[in-house]
């Protein structure tokens, strides 16, 4: 599609961690574009941060190609009871679980509750993050820093712990990282260093899974229009968000839905350890 919402965008800020129906103009998750093939029929996948942005657009594609999921998500119910009936709307079963994963206690619950509704775990998405805008260092509190780990990087190591005893043989986890990983963005020093993290996680951990036959892989994406980005940045940089690429704009999370099915699907069986950028042109490592 190329009629994509280009900047410059409504100067508009939120408080965190954001809702979808506040945002101008309104995020394309794929609810009317994409169709699914039966590529996933059958797969249980559980998605943290499903309720908007990235996750719901992922949570929508896997009920078309015909998984059911769960949808783990903070405190965002109005934005998780809309992808829930999305999901159900494809013919496939939603699980809501609303906390806080960066509490080990509660990461471990998110996946106790889809083995309860499903009785394994085929797909792992580790979605879910935070981020704040500082200009300094002196600037970051040592709580903002500390969460930031905990949400980003402690909670993946949580859940997939949590998750491997109920994966069997072709199961997938699918990590998402930034193009922060790669060109950190000074204002956000702390996200953008988990984001190198994650993209470490991703490669170690497909490694120790690899005689299991689990699969690790990532998502790379560069700006990508969700709730995030009104409700942690200053309005100025709200309104160029997506300048920076080469396309000229910030993604729909509608457009980074493919990769996450790809890497699920058995079609990428050979597929693990690898991180693939969707940055509208921006390179990547």
């Amino acid at each position: 599609m190329t009629d994509r919402p280009q900047p410059p965008y409504p100067e508009q800020q939120q408080s965190i961690p954001g809702r979808t129906d506040a945002m101008d103009p309104r995020p394309d998750h794929g609810e009317t574009s994409y169709k699914g093939s039966g590529r996933l029929e059958g797969k249980k996948a559980v998605i943290t941060g499903g309720d908007s942005g990235i996750g719901r657009a992922v949570a929508i594609a896997y009920a078309r190609e015909g998984a059911d999921v769960l949808i783990s998500y903070l405190n965002e119910d109005d934005d998780a009871a809309e992808t829930k009936r999305l999901v159900e709307e494809a013919g496939r079963q939603a699980v809501l679980v609303p906390g806080d994963i960066s509490d080990p206690a509660q990461a471990r619950a998110v996946i106790d509750k889809a083995v309860e509704a499903f009785g394994r775990v085929d797909i792992l998405v580790n979605n879910a993050a935070h981020q704040r805008s500082f200009q300094a260092i002196e600037d970051i509190p040592d709580e903002e820093w500390q969460q930031t780990f905990a949400t980003n990087i402690h909670a993946m190591f949580y859940l997939s712990k949590a998750a491997v005893a109920h994966m069997g043989e072709g199961a997938s986890i699918i990590n998402t990282t930034s193009i922060n990983a790669d060109q950190p963005s000074q204002q956000l020093l702390a996200y953008a260093t988990t984001k190198g993290a994650i993209h470490n996680f991703t490669a170690g951990l497909a490694q120790m899974l690899a005689e299991r036959k689990i699969r690790v892989n990532a998502v790379a994406p560069g700006p990508v229009w969700t709730p995030l980005i009104p409700s942690t940045m200053p309005p100025e940089a709200v309104k160029t968000f997506g300048e920076n690429t080469p396309l000229g704009r910030a993604a729909q999370p509608a457009e980074l839905a493919p990769p996450y099915v790809m890497l699920a699907t058995d079609e990428a069986s050979y597929i693990t350890g690898a991180t693939i950028a969707v940055t509208g042109g921006r390179p990547f490592l």
